[in-house]
């Protein structure tokens, strides 16, 4: 009987501390989430059919050169200066590629 009581008692303390530590947490989430209420800035957009226009002025094709820069200055919010390479300046614009695995934007 003794040792059922000792179980018990210390099954309830166990429980007890549980509750604690998990409400010290949660107080601490809480914390966290109000200090930080401001949404970061949104980046300035381009003009993308300006960017294009000049990335594309010496293409072969301009006007598809132009579609898929468009496509890609829209999700990228970025355009590579000059008429071709220069990719390191905008790497979400190398990193997109077609089906066939090859640079989609010019």
């Amino acid at each position: 009987m003794a040792i059922s009581k000792t179980l018990f008692s210390s099954f309830l303390i166990c429980l007890v501390t549980l509750h604690f530590v998990e409400s010290d947490t949660t107080m601490v989430i809480n914390n966290n989430m109000v200090e930080n209420p401001s949404p970061s800035p949104l980046p300035p957009t381009i003009d993308c059919d300006a960017a294009c226009n000049g990335r594309c002025q010496l293409s072969s094709r301009p006007n598809l050169c132009n579609r898929a820069c468009g496509s890609c200055c829209e999700r990228c919010n970025c355009v590579p200066s000059g008429t071709s390479g220069n990719y390191e300046e905008c790497l979400c614009y190398a990193n997109i590629t077609t089906h066939g695995g090859r640079h989609k934007c010019p």
